[in-house]
């Protein structure tokens, strides 16, 4: 077996440095629930294991600018329990409590479930119809990227490899908004999602939508921003017609594939259908009805 290294360091400068001396042979530990399976499995085989758990602005919930920024390794249940940020983002929360069991969301980190680049991953497309950013840390300095650009295909991130995503970044909310996510799983629990949607949306005071954000997950390389079904419910009191023509938009957006959870139009319908559904939450949430 090769002999790896194993680093704790507690400031993001002491990360960087580590990161950067290892040439590409080094691998972020933050919750380690795919990082874990891939290495005894042996897809993974890191000489160097940078631990950041014991960094504090990467385990960290702060309110800031009227919204939330929180830590790269926050944990999936430390982020249920803010109830602050639950109550303000009840869409990503919908995102992720679908991140395994209670045990492995104790571990598990959005930051993780970003970075792992998995089309399915949960707390993504509720992340990106939320309209969140994420700042990273790199030798030339900080940078931000919205999350929706951060993956660019299966397993494949837009970071260096000396690179490090540091901390979500949520806006301020208007008045009368609301999200939600919702996925298709053969199970209820513990399972991976074989179409994932959610939708973010704002409304005037009286009740017309002005701002929406829409987002799919595995029905593409990786979770897609879908602005012609947000488009369908700007201007709209999100009345049926409107949610049909979101739904439709949805549905023109899927890229996905055959496998054995789905074929190609499985996802492609159900994508309209959860997209709508969905909406209806967030158009509820908005209302202050749920």
């Amino acid at each position: 077996m090769r002999e790896m290294r194993y680093e704790a360091p507690k400031t993001l400068e002491t990360a960087l440095a580590l990161l950067s001396g290892a040439n590409g042979r080094a691998r972020i530990l933050a919750g380690g629930t795919d990082l874990l399976i891939g290495m005894r499995a042996g897809r993974v085989e890191p000489e160097l294991l940078v631990d950041v758990k014991g960094i504090p602005e990467m385990t960290s919930i702060v309110a800031e600018n009227g919204g939330f920024r929180f830590g790269a390794a926050v944990t999936g249940m430390e982020l249920l329990e803010h109830e602050a940020f639950a109550k303000a983002w009840p869409g990503v929360i919908d995102g992720v409590k679908l991140i395994g069991s209670i045990q492995v969301k104790g571990r598990a980190t959005v930051g993780g479930n970003l970075c792992n680049a998995s089309p399915a991953a949960d707390s993504v497309p509720a992340l990106i119809a939320a309209g969140a950013s994420v700042s990273i840390m790199g030798p030339n300095g900080k940078r931000e990227a919205r999350v929706e650009d951060v993956a660019t295909g299966p397993g494949q991130t837009a970071l260096a490899r000396d690179e490090i995503i540091t901390s979500f970044i949520l806006p301020r909310r208007p008045p009368h908004s609301g999200d939600a996510y919702l996925r298709f799983t053969p199970r209820t629990e513990m399972d991976i999602a074989v179409v994932g949607a959610g939708v973010n949306l704002t409304l005037d005071e009286s009740g017309v939508c002005t701002q929406a954000r829409v987002s799919l997950g595995a029905v593409a390389a990786r979770a897609l921003l879908v602005p012609e079904a947000a488009a369908a419910l700007i201007g709209t009191r999100v009345e049926a017609a409107a949610l049909e023509r979101l739904a439709a938009a949805a549905s023109a957006a899927c890229r996905p594939i055959d496998d054995k959870r789905g074929t190609i139009e499985f996802r492609i319908k159900v994508a309209g259908v959860l997209a709508r559904r969905a909406a209806e939450i967030a158009l509820a949430r908005a209302k202050g009805k749920i």
